[in-house]
């Protein structure tokens, strides 16, 4: 009943503020239609009263009305004097300064919520990222946006945040990099709308709390929204799941790829969206499911690294992922003509078959046959 009650008093102040925001704009427009009747009418009447051409009635009209005052051209006649008295020093310059003050007013208004997050940005082609992390929302989202824009193919593309973790604005770091966010919870139907999914090039649902399975449950009621909001089609969208049997039931709900949270690791995230499937190789080196990475000690001199990667993939050990120098150092993924000596060797294992350090022993120093020998 709590978050109920939360929830609504949040979409209360979005309304509200949306209102004040449509009531702002309304009040602007209609002082500038008064003052530009006045204007109208004072032109009218100096070219009446006074036999002044339009253009000299005109800059009559609006030097008297901005105090200017140039006095090139006044109003001589009783009558010109008392249209000039009653239409701008009465109305026309008190509206003038009505409206400049609601004008500021107005724009004060429009930075501060674009800053809290109250604004509706009409964005297009960008990266929509929903939910926030529990727990260092703003540290987490500076390494996501950072790792974003040191992508080739995503440097350039907006950003924009769904969450409710930044009441009082996004940190300074976020917007100096041009991030922006909307203030609202992420399975909102207004707040959702107000983010435009179906114009997004990319969306990512992130899970709040990374141990909870009502993570999941929010995340497909994001899905399911979406799949309302975006008509003609969804974009490709990156979800996160708590919890093993929840990807099924996400993929189904619309999200392209799932991947478990690693809040340590938002290149996962990135590499989702520019290498799509790549995620799946490096969320298994973080399991012990399906294919896995394992470390074998397998003394090697003057080794090539072709050579033995070959003999192991043929014998069917694995991958050949790096290999641990005497010294300790790991080099991974060298070129193929490296050529190496090795203390120990790091293999991407299949689940089904996990091959002992013995067997590696055999499989890397038996000799070669000689038609598979790399030439040297």
């Amino acid at each position: 009943m709590y978050l109920l009650r939360l929830l609504r008093r949040r979409q209360t102040s979005g309304r509200i503020t949306q209102r004040l925001n449509i009531d702002m704009r309304s009040r602007l427009l209609r002082a500038f239609y008064w003052l530009l009747a006045i204007t109208v009418l004072h032109t009218l009447a100096m070219m009446t009263f006074e036999g002044l051409g339009g253009g000299d009635a005109l800059w009559l009209t609006l030097t008297t009305m901005t105090t200017v005052g140039y006095g090139d051209v006044s109003a001589a006649t009783p009558l010109g004097r008392t249209a000039t008295v009653l239409l701008l020093y009465v109305a026309g310059i008190t509206l003038l300064a009505q409206l400049a003050s609601d004008y500021i007013d107005y724009r004060l208004k429009r930075k501060e919520s674009m800053i809290k997050g109250r604004w509706r940005w009409q964005m297009q082609d960008h990266v929509l990222i929903i939910n926030s992390p529990n727990n260092n929302a703003a540290v987490y989202f500076e390494c996501l946006v950072n790792q974003l824009r040191s992508t080739v193919d995503l440097h350039d593309t907006p950003v924009q945040i769904l969450t409710d973790a930044f009441p009082e604005g996004l940190p300074e770091s976020l917007r100096a990099q041009g991030v922006v966010h909307h203030h609202g919870e992420p399975s909102d139907p207004q707040a959702l709308t107000a983010v435009t999914p179906a114009r997004a090039r990319a969306i990512i649902v992130l899970a709040r709390d990374e141990y909870s399975r009502v993570s999941d449950s929010i995340t497909l009621d994001v899905l399911g929204q979406l799949q309302e909001l975006c008509q003609t089609g969804l974009p490709y969208i990156v979800a996160e799941c708590v919890h093993e049997d929840s990807r099924k039931r996400t993929e189904l709900a619309g999200a392209s790829t799932t991947l478990r949270p690693i809040r340590a690791y938002p290149e996962m995230l990135v590499r989702s969206l520019v290498a799509p499937g790549a995620e799946k190789i490096l969320e298994n080196l973080f399991t012990h499911h399906d294919d896995h990475a394992m470390r074998y000690p397998v003394q090697l001199d003057d080794a090539v690294w072709s050579d033995v990667t070959c003999r192991l993939m043929a014998a069917g050990m694995g991958t050949l992922m790096a290999y641990v120098a005497e010294d300790g150092h790991i080099t991974c993924h060298p070129a193929h003509d490296h050529r190496f000596s090795a203390k120990a060797l790091i293999l991407m294992v299949r689940e089904e078959f996990v091959p002992t350090a013995q067997d590696i022993e055999r499989c890397v120093h038996q000799p070669m046959p000689a038609a598979s020998r790399t030439d040297r």
